[in-house]
């Protein structure tokens, strides 16, 4: 059976065709062009803001016309993340995706079900001519895995309804009303290049098989930084040794908890068989530090050519040394809602660019706006006693919830017919666009929903079949409901 065959039709239908359509962040011209044609086929007016946002609007069901205006909204971007070695190009290939017992997969490579599943549903919605609903507006904001740009440059007056259902949650029978604020914290370190000493013996060390995930929906489960581990190994070794780093270069995404990571060092040749033996002590030290938690951690060292040159020795100190000292995952748990992070951090990146330069990036999240701050301006100071130039991003603002929600109350009620359970009421640490659409349509009732997915932001990333057809009953259900409503 493949992923267009499954049930329900039409939401598969559409998310297996989005599978299709590349749609990294800032290139999603095509996947923009994809909904354009939808409209167009489905005769549904459409419109594209200057930012590159969609909305695609159907007017209600025959004698729904007084029922509140409901906006269903996702992303049109995915985070384009593969394994090691796997040949593919996001900007052209399609997701290969397959069915593992309950679970879609794509092989070797993010599955884009964040937030592909969204767009199916709204799609479904908007082609399906047996549903019970009020106006309808489908919204697809572009750009959200990397600064939420879409939701940011999104003008007043784009859309008009009521309530909005953000489609961009990963828990079924969860319904989440509140949501982490974040920045972007960056540095620059930059280098000389110096010549690669004699009589050095030059060795890279990689760290690999990490499973990573969401640097906010993951950040609590404890799992290992590939940069982090990286980190600490090359701290021993400089003060130990006189060593030099010639390379280095860690994870990719900032909202990605890194995977993997590598090194190219030099020592005396005297001291290479030392360094090996170091490496053999640290390896069991750390599989028993992630034990139960990253089970195919791999480190590895092997002896490669002398290199170009190495970073100066300056600079590569203070390299290590920020990246042993920044924090990495939960700093605080909120006081108000129990098992809910409130602030956290990620050591997202160390890339070398240009001919001298390295730069890290970051990424802090919390549900409290000073917090959040305080956390980036510890990172900052960090940086500064590195010597390198930090900068911080613009920022998203949190979604503080409302418990007196009238959406909210629709969906638990939905939720419940259906199902004869009630579903749980949650904040998430993971950053939503709602927080940004209350700054512009302050009059919004606002919740986030979405069929159960594990590993997003990571080639592990996998969704629940069962949970696609519980969630689109749902988003059904919450429809009908909404159209019974008067203005």
């Amino acid at each position: 059976m493949e992923v267009k065959d499954l049930k329900p039709e039409l939401i598969w239908k559409y998310f297996d065709a989005i599978t299709k359509v590349p749609r990294p962040s800032k290139k999603e011209g095509k996947i923009r062009e994809f909904l354009l044609g939808f409209a167009k086929e489905h005769k549904l007016d459409a419109k594209v803001d200057k930012t590159g946002n969609v909305v695609i609007t159907k007017e209600a069901t025959e004698g729904y016309e007084c029922a509140p205006t409901v906006v269903m909204q996702s992303h049109m971007d995915m985070v384009c993340e593969k394994n090691g070695g796997v040949e593919h190009d996001f900007d052209k290939d399609p997701i290969d995706t397959y069915i593992d017992g309950e679970w879609v997969k794509a092989r070797g490579t993010t599955l884009g079900a964040d937030n592909g599943i969204g767009m199916a549903a709204e799609l479904a919605v908007l082609a399906s001519d047996n549903l019970k609903h009020g106006k309808l507006q489908a919204l697809f904001t572009v750009d959200e895995e990397t600064g939420l740009t879409g939701a940011f440059g999104m003008e007043e007056g784009f859309f008009d309804g009521d309530y909005l259902l953000n489609l961009d949650s990963e828990d079924e029978a969860e319904i989440f009303i509140g949501c982490a604020g974040g920045i972007d914290t960056t540095s620059t370190f930059t280098y000389q290049r110096a010549m690669t000493p004699e009589n050095y013996f030059y060795l890279r060390i990689d760290v690999r098989n990490l499973l990573g995930g969401h640097s906010g929906g993951d950040i609590h489960l404890g799992r290992g930084n590939a940069n982090k581990i990286l980190a600490r190994f090359l701290w021993q070794c400089m003060k130990k040794y006189d060593m030099v780093l010639c390379s280095i270069d860690g994870g990719n995404l900032r909202n990605a908890i890194p995977r993997e990571a590598t090194a190219v060092i030099g020592v005396h040749q005297a001291a290479k068989e030392d360094v090996r033996a170091d490496l053999n002590h640290y390896i069991p030290v750390i599989e028993d530090e992630l034990r139960g938690i990253e089970p195919s951690v791999k480190i590895t060292m092997e002896s490669v050519d002398e290199p170009e040159f190495c970073i100066d020795h300056e600079t590569a100190w203070n390299l290590v040394n920020a990246l042993y000292a920044i924090p990495h995952g939960v700093i605080a748990m909120s006081r108000d809602i129990p098992g809910l992070v409130e602030t956290s951090t990620n050591l997202a990146s160390v890339k070398m660019k240009n001919e001298n330069e390295i730069v890290v990036a970051t990424s802090q999240r919390s549900s409290v706006e000073s917090e959040k701050y305080n956390i980036a301006h510890q990172i900052e100071s960090i940086f500064l006693l590195a010597k390198s130039k930090p900068t911080h991003g613009d920022g998203y603002p949190g979604w503080k919830p409302n418990m007196h929600s009238k959406i909210m109350e629709t969906a638990v009620a939905a939720y419940e017919e259906l199902y004869k359970v009630t579903p749980a009421i949650k904040a998430i640490h993971a950053g939503l666009e709602c927080g940004l659409f209350l700054q512009k349509y302050p009059h919004l009732d606002m919740i986030s929903f979405g069929p159960t997915l594990q590993g997003v932001h990571s080639p592990d990333e996998k969704m629940h079949i069962p949970a696609v057809e519980k969630f689109w009953n749902h988003l059904v259900r919450i429809l009908e409901k909404v159209a019974e409503e008067k203005k």
